[in-house]
Parts: C-alpha cells; structure tokens; sequence
C-alpha cells in the first residue's frame, strides 16, 4: 500500500488550471476551460472533474461540480452524470438536503438543499492547486455553496488525491467547510446527504440485479439486496462502519468500490445502499467560521472483485 500513502513533492499552487501540468511519466492534468479537467495515467484516462458554472439554458446539468471515473480503458465513465435515475446523482460528490443558517443580521434561513439543487446550487470558483508526478495527483477546488437566493452562505476547500495500489484507482477526499455566516447546520437522510459515489446509470438500466455489497459484520450479501439506515434499523450494521463495498457490473465488466470512513468525521454516520449503484454515509453536524466541517474519506476502485477481508485491510492502512 506504499504508492498512495507516499507524501506528495514539488506541488505547485495555481489560483487557474494550465492547459497542462503533468510528470515525465505516470499522471497528467489536461483542462478543458470552464468545462472539464481530466486525469490521465500514463496517457489512459482516469478521472473528470466536471465543473462548468451553473448556465440557466443547461441548469440541471451544471448545477454542482463532481467528479467521474473512468473505466480500467480509459474510454468511459463507471459513473453517472446528470439525466437518468436520479439526476442529482452525479459520480463522487458531497452535499446535503438540509443546509440551514442564521445571518449576521439574525435572519434564520432553513431547507436549503445542496443535494437535489433544485432552486439552490454549488459553483466552482478556482483551482488552488494541480499537480501531478509520476506516483501521485492531487487536485484542491474552492466551490462555493448558495442558496435559493444565490446568496453564499459557505465556502468549501475541496481536495482529491488519486494514486494506483497495484491496479486499484486510490481516492482520497478531503473536503473543509466553511460558512459564511455566523452558524450553520448540514443534516439529511442516508440516501440525499453526505459523500456518495453512484456508479453509471447503465447500472440501473441493465444490471442492477447484479449489484452487491460488502459489510464489515455480515460479509458479501446476495445479489440485488439492499440495507439502509432508518430509525427501526438503528444498529452496528447500518451507523459508523469502518467501511462498505459495494460491486456492480458495467460494461460487461465488474467493479468494486471500497468506501472507508474515518473516525474523525461526525457521528453518527448513517449508511445507505441501493441496488442501482449508489452508496455512502452522511451525518448532522453545526458549524461556524472558527469552526468549520472537515471530513476525510478514501475510495479504492478495483476492475473485478474483493474480499471482506480485503476490504479490512484497506480500512487499517487508510487509518495509519
């Protein structure tokens, strides 16, 4: 597990992306201004980060930046853009349904929803830093948050790291949040709040029966079986796990995704999973400017299969 936990050299900070920042060998930046900047490995593509400004004629599709992953080819995506089942999912992405503050001026704002966008929406502002060498890419995006009025109501600092374990794609998420208001609270349910990955909408079309996943108490479940969080299914099971996997089949091909959580993040995270190819935590928490949300998540992505076990080690390394 060395090659992504290695630290990163020679970063260069950028408030702009270059055309492109790239190593000799290994990783490269290749930005498409105001559209997309994507990731290639030794000249084989394997990630987008989707950040177009929203665009009224094209709302739906540029309301909120994420990030893709492309298959073990490099030619498509394993997850989902906008359209589809459930638009608002969009590949690896973090927001929550109910965003609430209180301005300056004592105004209290509630149900402001980051996750659907329906009337609210997040922006990417800058790139703070793109680098790339031949074992590590790391990207850092300011994106701000705002809500039905346009009005900014927090500023988040969000950081991707990709590295190879072998053949497995290794992300690393970091994301600060920080409000622009006096206080803030992030709250939801387990299927439209937190950091999510969703797999491609071909999942849903055509595979879904195939889907399965991982527990750390239960180890890998049947085919097309589902265990979500709710008030009735409260337990070790469902809240503060370690780590999930989940496995779907796109392309014809099966991937597994490994999701590791970390004891630092808010508690109780509560988990959810569908069969269509969506999973993740989320959590309720306060926040101010002196005391901003901070969260820290990996995703190790494999073309085929893992063990339980596996997994568990995964989760070991990433807590070291």
């Amino acid at each position: 597990m060395k090659s992504f936990l290695a630290p990163f050299i020679a970063l260069a900070v950028c408030t702009a992306p270059t055309a492109s920042v790239h190593a000799a060998d290994g990783f490269a930046w290749k930005d498409t201004e105001g559209k997309h900047a994507d990731l290639t490995f030794n000249g084989r593509n394997v990630a987008r980060y989707q950040y177009e400004r929203i665009n009224d004629e094209r709302r739906e599709e540029t309301y909120k930046p994420y990030h893709h992953v492309y298959d073990w080819d490099g030619k498509g995506f394993i997850t989902k853009g906008h359209g589809g089942q459930f638009t608002h999912h969009r590949g690896i992405y973090f927001g929550f349904s109910k965003c609430s503050f209180t301005k300056a001026d004592g105004t209290e704002e509630s149900k402001q929803d980051t996750w659907h966008c329906k009337k609210e929406h997040q922006t990417h502002e800058k790139f703070i830093e793109q680098t790339a060498d031949a074992k590590t890419a790391k990207q850092t995006v300011e994106i701000d948050w705002h809500a039905k009025d346009g009005f900014v109501f927090a500023k988040e600092t969000r950081s991707l790291m990709f590295s190879f374990a072998g053949d497995d794609l290794v992300v690393d998420f970091k994301s600060t949040l920080t409000p622009t208001v006096p206080k803030m609270r992030v709250d939801g349910d387990p299927q439209h709040a937190g950091f999510q990955f969703r797999a491609s909408n071909e999942v849903n079309n055509k595979t879904k029966g195939q889907t399965y996943y991982i527990r750390p108490k239960t180890g890998k479940a049947e085919h097309g079986k589902t265990i979500n969080w709710s008030a009735k299914t409260d337990n070790e099971t469902t809240r503060d796990l370690p780590w999930k996997g989940m496995s779907v089949v796109v392309g014809e091909q099966r991937y597994s995704i490994a999701y590791l959580d970390s004891p630092t993040n808010p508690k109780p995270a509560r988990f959810s999973e569908r069969d269509y190819g969506r999973f993740g935590s989320y959590f309720a928490t306060d926040l101010t400017p002196e005391k901003p949300l901070t969260v820290n998540y990996r995703l190790v992505i494999r073309k085929g299969e893992y063990k339980a076990d596996e997994i568990k080690v995964l989760s070991a390394d990433f807590l070291k």
